[in-house]
């Protein structure tokens, strides 16, 4: 009975190398194919224009895919491109007191993203992403602004992470 366990495990050993499946902690399932990642600048053309969105943005992502794959970050057109444009910045209204004031508001950020995979052009995709933060409306949005905007551009980058490379 021994004899066949040992069998087994060494059958298993010498077959194990032979597997190329690439697992890591962020879930991400990228070919061995993708060797290089590019993210060009998002334009920003939202109607009311936050200053500093398109390259806090651009560099979230680019933070995201280096610190979450083994890709290589370069400035041409990777194995992996991603562009796109920043296609609203607004608040709103979302709960409204007795006397008709706001007394919560959302600031919605929308991003349309292009993704291209040339090892697998079935994982190409066009798609807009859109994440919202609530705040204290007394408080005042230039008051926690930049605060919010971080929030939602990690939100942002980490669903176009999952969009391309985590395949759940």
């Amino acid at each position: 009975m021994n004899r066949e366990i040992l069998y087994v495990w060494l059958v298993f050993i010498l077959f194990l190398p032979g597997c190329s499946v690439n697992y890591s902690f962020s879930g991400a399932s990228i070919p061995p194919q993708l060797q290089t990642i590019s993210v060009q600048y998002f334009d920003n053309r939202a109607p009311v224009i936050y200053p500093s969105l398109s390259q806090e943005l651009t560099d979230a992502l680019k933070d995201r895919f280096q610190s979450r794959t083994r890709l290589r970050l370069i400035n041409d057109i990777g194995d992996a491109d991603f562009e796109g444009v920043i296609e609203q910045y607004r608040t709103q209204p979302v709960s409204v007191q007795a006397d008709e004031r706001a007394n919560l508001e959302r600031l919605t950020i929308s991003v349309r993203v292009t993704y291209v995979n040339t090892a697998d052009p079935e994982q190409n995709f066009e798609a807009t992403f859109s994440r919202h933060e609530d705040y204290d409306a007394v408080t005042g949005l230039e008051a926690v602004e930049a605060d919010l905007v971080k929030k939602i551009i990690d939100q942002l980058t980490e669903d176009i992470f999952n969009r391309a490379f985590v395949n759940w």
